[in-house]
């Protein structure tokens, strides 16, 4: 008896079903993500255009080398490295966060949940206090034969070529330096700052319900994970501006 061959064919979505096994608001998420990833790609492309295009620029270790309490005590990227490691820490207790929804541990989530909060709220302290610390800045910069105060402001660079030879109240004086660096330093740390601080917002909302019970009632947790894609991107992102202004 011959036997008959019959072609199968795979049905990949025969429709009424998330196509790939994909929940919408996660595949929603990963799009909002790549459009955000290419506005910073923008933002450090040009940042990095006009930095190498201009003869000279403000070195990191002497820019970033203050502590709280300690002034600029000459320690190089020390508090940045501070707040890197805030943030890097409070990646992990998102994931944590994430571990414990998919084991529908309420209590596991409400924990690291919080831990990731407090996280990105010490960050965004510690911005806020190097900003301060860089504005309200009072260096000796020689403009037109006489010494003037300057902190860094998107109009004003004391952080330009020193004068050889030249110390006042004993602090090098320097002449103005290029005042793109200003600009583009607060845009782009700043608007990193917006999305660590819309983080902190869309966690304690998640918080408040995951405590009163509403993930409990839906059956799961997938909103948790949708927040924690969203808090490791801000993580990553801040990888790529530490490396442009910090390091380079």
């Amino acid at each position: 008896m011959a036997q008959v061959a019959t072609a199968t064919q795979t049905k990949w979505w025969s429709g009424g079903k998330s196509p790939f096994n994909l929940e919408y608001g996660k595949v929603m998420m990963w799009y909002f993500l790549m459009s955000d990833a290419f506005t910073f790609g923008a933002f450090l492309i040009s940042y990095g255009t006009i930095r190498f295009s201009t003869n000279f620029w403000p070195d990191p270790n002497v820019v970033f080398n203050a502590f709280p309490g300690m002034g600029h005590a000459n320690l190089p990227l020390a508090f940045v490295s501070v707040m890197t490691f805030i943030l890097i820490l409070s990646s992990v207790t998102m994931v944590l966060a994430v571990h414990a929804g998919h084991h529908n541990d309420k209590k596991g989530v409400i924990k690291w949940l919080f831990w990731t909060i407090i996280g990105g709220i010490a960050f965004l302290a510690c911005q806020a206090w190097e900003w301060t610390h860089m504005i309200m800045g009072d260096l000796p910069v020689l403009v037109d034969g006489q010494i003037e105060k300057w902190g860094q402001t998107t109009a004003h660079n004391p952080w330009g070529p020193p004068v050889v030879g030249m110390m006042h109240e004993g602090v090098q004086v320097t002449t103005p330096g290029p005042v793109a660096f200003g600009g583009f330093f607060y845009g782009i740390t700043g608007f990193h700052g917006f999305h660590v601080f819309s983080g902190v917002i869309i966690n304690i909302i998640i918080l408040i319900m995951t405590q009163k019970g509403v993930f409990e009632r839906r059956g799961h947790y997938l909103m948790i994970e949708k927040a924690g894609l969203y808090w490791h991107f801000v993580d990553l992102v801040w990888v790529f501006v530490f490396l442009c202004f910090y390091l380079i």
